[in-house]
């Protein structure tokens, strides 16, 4: 195969966001992981117990309108300073993701460090592409029944923007004067591995020299959670929800929905490094396939998220033996975990081994458009701070899956170096998403 190595400009990882059903942080839901520690529970937004699945991945004690631990200057020194993420009149505008997301986005921007170079860098140079996969389905389902019981004047002139997905990427580009590329990829549960492959292909082709990049979402609703559960997709194991979660394990019985938000910086290398930055880890390589086999079940073999794995490999640059760590997109389904799994043994038939594979959904449960950078997330920390994250309530492996012989990390995580690492995102309609990341070499 031809080399198709990525341009010359490299795309690094300067700082990171998180709220989750593990942790209102990046900090506080990465120490979860490595913990092993479950964020699923009984659902408390509305009443489940007529439903067949019960259980979510609810996000706990938020406040959208805290403040912030320092205020930000994103128009530069002297200007008007950003002491809250969103205020309490912003909070009724907005839909749920979009509060997940820019609490997210915000806490990464800050991470980065970049709030003290304001005064130094053209906002036509930053961008953002933030994925949402289904949008504001809370406030649509709230709106309708206002409708049917108030009519056509009780309608909020905010609705549109509560529901709207690209509303996320449009609220934090006005937040943090990023006036480049201003864009949202919708593409299911591959939605934010798209979107920061897409993003990480805008600062290499040029156009932007940092992006804010990730997904979000919040579907914990009746009609989500009932759809997905007439599709026999959910687990209902409701009496130990913290067990419902369960990749490669034989008794799984489906996934658990969840909702949150998990958000990168992106920058060019040189720009990061002339400005001092802490860099977690390089984005290098980044691959999207098609199944076109089935709406909603992988293709045999997994045999497009396998070529999506290949693709990103071959942009990166490196042999699969020089990955050490997987990020998996392992919902917990009795189908979808082993073809990703026979995928991965495949493309790393050689390194098996020394190959850890672990599936932090199992933890956090399913946030759907923000899957991908759940993910990611996990691959990027595993590089930087040398842990690889547990699949927990692995008990008893599947035995088609034991058999491809790949080290699941079951319930305990793994400290070793991590070179590099892969994360995958797979979607309804067929979609496939795959990030590698590694040490800046």
């Amino acid at each position: 195969m031809a080399s198709t190595s990525l341009p010359s400009r490299r795309v690094v990882i300067t700082g990171v966001g998180a709220v989750t059903p593990c942790g209102n942080s990046a900090a506080a839901t990465w120490a979860s992981l490595i913990a092993g520690r479950s964020g699923i529970g009984r659902i408390t937004r509305f009443d489940a117990a007529l439903c067949t699945a019960q259980i979510a991945g609810e996000v706990r004690d938020f406040d959208p309108a805290r403040l912030l631990p320092a205020p930000l200057h994103p128009r530069g020194p002297g200007q008007e300073a950003m002491t809250q993420a969103m205020t309490p009149k912003d909070l009724k505008k907005f839909g749920r993701f979009t509060h997940l997301g820019v609490a997210a986005a915000v806490e990464a921007y800050a991470d980065s460090g970049l709030d003290a170079h304001r005064a130094t860098l053209p906002p036509e140079r930053l961008g953002v592409n933030l994925g949402v996969g289904l949008g504001g389905l809370p406030e649509m389902e709230a709106m309708h029944t206002t409708w049917q019981t108030g009519g056509f004047r009780k309608i909020s002139p905010f609705f549109i923007i509560q529901i709207a997905p690209n509303l996320l990427a449009g609220q934090v580009s006005l937040l943090l004067d990023l006036r480049g590329s201003n864009m949202s990829v919708a593409s299911a549960c591959a939605t934010s591995g798209h979107a920061i492959g897409e993003a990480a292909a805008t600062i290499i082709r040029g156009d932007a020299d940092v992006m804010i990049s990730g997904g979000a979402e919040s579907t914990i609703t009746p009609l989500a959670v009932g759809a997905f559960a007439q599709m026999r997709a959910l687990s209902t194991r409701n009496d130990a929800p913290e067990k419902a979660s369960r990749p490669y394990d034989q008794d799984r019985d489906g996934f658990v929905l969840s909702e949150g938000s998990v958000v990168f910086v992106l920058e060019e290398l040189e720009h990061a490094q002339r400005r001092g930055a802490r860099i977690y880890a390089e984005l290098r390589g980044y691959g999207a396939s098609a199944d076109a086999y089935h709406l909603s079940s992988l293709a045999p073999g997994a045999e497009g998220s396998a070529r999506a794995m290949r693709m990103a490999l071959d942009r990166a640059g490196l042999a699969p033996a020089e990955v050490d760590y997987v990020s998996a997109h392992a919902t917990s389904t009795p189908g979808g975990d082993g073809e990703e799994a026979a995928a991965i043994a495949s493309v790393f038939a050689d390194n098996k081994a020394s190959l850890h594979v672990s599936g932090v959904k199992s933890m956090t449960g399913h946030l759907l458009g923000g899957a991908g950078a759940m993910g990611t997330l996990a691959a990027v920390l595993a590089i930087h701070d040398g842990v690889v994250p547990p699949t927990i309530n692995l008990e008893n492996t599947d035995p088609d899956c034991a058999a491809l012989g790949l080290n699941f990390t079951p319930n305990v995580a793994v400290r070793k170096p991590v070179r590099a690492a892969l994360a995958n995102s797979f979607g309804f309609g067929g979609t496939n998403a795959s990030l590698v990341v590694s040490r800046l070499a």
